[in-house]
């Protein structure tokens, strides 16, 4: 693992922030998980666009602009020397005062985290996943939009966490509304004769990157793939169920509420997954 803080790549037990940053405080920042496959920065542009995009949302000045988040990722990885990895990046609203107040912060922190992958193990991989509907619910769009990338977390954690204790690797999170809004940490696709769905981000979905990436991709397969609001029986009743985040990649759905998905046979995933190492290479940017 590789960190990069404030300009200056730190050992892990020098990585500090200070306790009144409001990062900490109160989730008061933004973020963005980004991918290194085959020793270049998958879709880096994209998500350094997405990372300014959720600085505006929530009206924070990047330190340095967007060329020192960029400069911190590139000099982030490089040290990392990893062919396959996962970045952090990461800005706070920095240290200020007690009180939600954002004036109270003079300076933004920027860090940069680069490690090696932690996968699940290849025999669950091979099985696939197993989801649970949580009781947590997304907020509404005016409430907290999910195309911002920020470290108020909180929603997903307690997804995840619930998920766990209900003996399940992933949580699926509906909005208010009873449509499917996305997993703990992970957009939902599900097929059906052959066809593609992911749930919009009117639905609450995060606009993931690896998302964009299996659309655009299964176009060029000549595959259907389209944006459509699902519900948790449309998943029960598709013939595939599988999810796409940076961490993760591609990874299948085997039971939803302990109900089985499909069958064992996955055709549509398995060519998006056949397909994908080839089209990361080239969108993958040189470190």
């Amino acid at each position: 693992m590789k960190i990069w803080l404030d300009d200056a790549l730190v050992a892990r037990e020098e990585a500090r922030v200070s306790v009144f940053d409001h990062g900490l405080l109160y989730g008061d920042g933004v973020f963005e998980g980004i991918r290194i496959y085959a020793g270049r920065i998958f879709r880096f542009y994209d998500h350094l666009a997405r990372f300014e995009t959720s600085a505006k949302a929530i009206g924070l000045a990047l330190p340095g602009g967007i060329e020192r988040a960029e400069k911190a990722v590139r000099e982030t990885v490089r040290a990392l020397g990893e062919r396959e990895g996962y970045v952090r990046l990461i800005c706070t609203r920095g240290e200020g005062e007690l009180g939600v107040d954002p004036a109270t912060c003079s300076q933004p922190t920027l860090v940069c985290i680069a490690s090696e992958l932690r996968l699940f193990p290849a025999e669950t991989l091979e099985r696939g996943l197993d989801m649970v509907t949580v009781s947590v619910r997304r907020p509404a769009l005016d409430a907290v939009d999910p195309r911002v990338k920020s470290l108020n977390y909180l929603n997903n954690v307690l997804a995840k966490r619930e998920a766990k204790l209900r003996g399940a690797h992933e949580g699926l999170i509906l909005n208010a509304s009873g449509c499917v809004a996305e997993a703990s940490v992970a957009n939902v696709f599900a097929v059906k004769s052959g066809a593609l769905s992911t749930p919009p981000a009117t639905d609450g979905a995060l606009e993931g990157i690896t998302r964009a990436s299996v659309l655009e991709l299964a176009g060029e397969l000549g595959i259907d793939a389209r944006e459509r609001s699902l519900s948790r029986v449309d998943l029960l009743g598709a013939d595939e169920v599988f999810l796409t985040g940076s961490g993760a990649g591609l990874v299948p759905v085997a039971t939803l509420d302990g109900e089985a998905i499909g069958s064992k046979a996955r055709p549509i995933l398995d060519r998006i997954a056949a397909a994908f190492p080839a089209y990361t290479e080239t969108r993958g940017v040189e470190i």
